[in-house]
């Protein structure tokens, strides 16, 4: 299933039809058309990121906005016809992501949407990964095994990351060419198993560790040794 997203939005209208079109994206949206509903939402929901118009009923959007920052870090994306400078520096000193003036395009709202998703998803990933004797380190891409530098090209430290990410958890060779190789893969290919070559080769055999388990039928997945 998609992000959970909660669009507080007076205009009925323009609610449905942004409803409509990220239901289409595949995200899952709930509705809210005054600000007191609204912060209830987030306070009782469970929601990845949160469209949240300025000018409400109720609670204003930025009441709503203060009130959010109080207790969560949830990605906010205001929306609004006021295009005063003014307005966006008091929204974004109060926490909000991002800021997007009515009328917008769609594509534009989704593209905002998807680095508000990123930006959250990378926070909540830890700095490093590790399994057995083999660490990750996510932002300076730099893998070891016992505290000893291993080389590996973009591709490899990248499938090696999401098996990391997913550990103990068996990953199919189609979820695997889809996360590190950014396409959905279809057909037989032996892509993925020549990486999976290349690791166990640069780690498994090197370092005299099982690190890399097959799943026959199903892919690969790491354990702990």
């Amino acid at each position: 299933m998609g992000a959970k997203i909660l669009l507080i939005e007076d205009e009925e209208k323009l609610a449905r039809f942004v409803e409509l079109e990220l239901n289409y994206e595949g995200y899952q949206v709930t509705k809210a058309f005054d600000g007191r509903q609204g912060l209830e939402l987030v306070e009782t929901g469970d929601f990845d990121l949160v469209l949240l118009d300025i000018m409400l009923p109720e609670l204003s959007g930025m009441e709503v906005l203060r009130r959010i920052r109080r207790r969560s870090s949830i990605p906010v994306i205001m929306l609004t016809a006021r295009d005063s400078v003014e307005d966006k520096v008091a929204g974004l000193d109060l926490g909000a992501d991002d800021y997007l003036t009515k009328p917008f395009a769609i594509e534009e709202l989704l593209a905002r949407i998807r680095t508000a998703l990123r930006k959250k998803s990378i926070l909540a990933e830890p700095s490093v990964l590790s399994a057995s004797r083999v660490r990750l380190d996510v932002a300076r891409r730099i893998v070891t095994v016992d505290d000893v530098p291993v080389e590996l090209t973009k591709r490899e430290f990248d499938l090696l990351h999401c098996l990391l990410k997913n550990k103990g958890i068996v990953m199919s060779r189609d979820a695997l060419m889809d996360h590190v190789w950014d396409y959905d893969f279809c057909g037989e290919s032996n892509t993925v198993d020549v990486y999976i070559r290349f690791l166990r080769s640069k780690i498994d055999e090197a370092f005299n560790i099982k690190l890399i388990h097959t799943v026959r039928g199903v892919g690969y997945v790491i354990k702990d040794e």
